[in-house]
């Protein structure tokens, strides 16, 4: 990768991309610390008051802190992300959007105006709440209900209902405001930048927060007075991350490929045909989409209770047994099969055999030993399954291990920095930025092999 970058700085038009990358990074950064008046630093507490509120660290993970200290990219890009979810899912379901999918370039277009009007209307659901479900840490109970909540004003006023209306109303424009200008952010990073800009940003968000977490520990050790304890506790911390990333990046690139064999067409005067390829099946080609639904599908009831039945029993008995932080092992095994039914279900989505099959018969193609038609379908389904199936289990491990063996090694530095959908995310758009990069380095050996 490091020879990937120094060959790309020497053409200056992917350097130029580079830097404009880097340059639109720097911005999103920026204002992940611009206050919001009234919210900027009142989220601390709620982080560290109770382990339970694990939605509202992973957020701030994927934010690199930008919710933590609640500034104008709090939610970041998030509610975007969820959102072309929801229209990539939709798409299947809806014979119109489905259409606008198979139009081309006009077809997506659309598709992404509409996913931006849908961003809109989450990043405003998804304030909403925030601000609802985190209520208790925005002001203290001893001022009474006739204080203005938020700290909108510094120091507390008191106030009629209107202002407090006011107040809240202010910080849901103003984070739905900020999510806008991310989303603006990360499509200009695709346009002018290099790889995807909804990918970078994340990507920034966690490297940003495990970098926090690794100077802590880093700070720590040199608070102590350099003790051989706490420089032992780095050293294997990093082996650690080292070991895991090495895991992930030799999964993540591992495939099955499947033989294929074109027979000779003559056609007229010409021969047509003849070659050897292969399907490429990767192991884990589903990335990080079964873990954030399963994630998405075990915190979305807490959340609704938190929201509206806070005193409930069935929020206790939640708590008590489904929670993240639980010391009952249900909701790993909820997880873990929850990750196994999405791993299959986004599996048939991505990879339909009977077209494939379909598609090497209709170009005069086989798969050795396998008649045409059904039995190739039938082949590939099978394999297809079988991968999955280790894929979703490669998902399951990484979901439960790697954040048990970090928060072993050194609680302080925050486990969820390294949870299976940071590691994930991480590795996958490290190797998509690599990807791309060589992709443009070698359109521009072509052109000058042209030239």
């Amino acid at each position: 990768m490091f020879e990937t970058l120094k060959n790309a700085f020497k053409v200056k038009e992917i350097r130029v991309k580079i830097w404009i990358t880097l340059a639109f990074l720097f911005v999103y950064r920026l204002g992940c610390y611009i206050p919001v008046p009234g919210a900027f630093g009142i989220w601390e507490n709620a982080l560290g008051a109770d382990g339970g509120l694990s939605y509202l660290n992973i957020m701030s993970m994927m934010t690199g802190g930008a919710l933590q200290y609640g500034s104008l990219f709090a939610m970041g890009i998030g509610p975007y992300i969820n959102a072309s979810i929801i229209l990539q899912l939709l798409c299947v379901a809806i014979p119109y959007l489905e259409n606008l999918s198979k139009q081309g370039e006009e077809g997506r277009k659309k598709i992404a105006r509409i996913t931006r009007y849908v961003t809109v209307l989450l990043a405003i659901v998804q304030a909403v709440g925030i601000l609802v479900s985190y209520r208790d840490f925005f002001c203290p109970t001893t001022h009474g209900e006739d204080y203005l909540p938020l700290n909108f004003i510094f120091g507390y006023e008191k106030i009629g209902g209107w202002a407090n209306a006011f107040a809240y109303i202010s910080v849901i424009i103003i984070f739905t405001a900020g999510t806008c200008i991310t989303m603006w952010i990360g499509e200009r990073i695709t346009d002018y930048g290099v790889s995807n800009g909804i990918s970078m940003l994340i990507f920034a968000g966690i490297i940003a927060t495990a970098g926090q977490g690794l100077i802590g520990l880093i700070r720590t050790w040199i608070d102590s007075g350099f003790e051989a304890s706490n420089f032992w506790i780095v050293f294997i911390y990093i082996i650690a991350i080292i070991l895991v990333f090495g895991a992930i990046v030799w999964v993540d690139l591992a495939e099955r490929k499947i033989p294929v064999q074109y027979a000779k067409q003559v056609k007229g005067r010409k021969l047509y045909g003849g070659q050897s390829t292969s399907i490429p099946i990767k192991i884990n080609a589903n990335g990080v989409m079964p873990l954030i639904f399963a994630f998405s599908i075990l915190s979305f009831p807490e959340l609704i209770m938190n929201l509206f039945w806070r005193n409930s029993n069935a929020y206790a008995w939640w708590r008590t047994w489904m929670s993240s932080t639980s010391q009952y092992p249900f909701y790993s095994i909820v997880l873990c099969l929850l990750i196994l039914f999405f791993a299959y279900f986004y599996a048939q989505i991505q990879f339909n055999p009977d077209d494939i099959s379909k598609s090497i018969q209709q170009n005069g193609g086989f798969i050795p030993g396998i008649r045409p038609g059904k039995p190739t379908a039938d082949y590939l389904r099978k394999i297809s399954n079988r991968i999955t199936l280790f894929g979703a289990i490669f998902l399951a491990i990484i979901a439960l291990i790697p954040s048990v063996v970090f928060n072993a090694i050194a609680p302080a530095a925050g486990s969820g920095v390294f949870s299976a959908t940071g590691l994930l995310i991480v590795v996958s758009v490290a190797l998509e930025f690599n990807q791309q990069l060589e992709a443009q380095i070698m359109m521009k050996n072509y052109k000058g092999f042209l030239k």
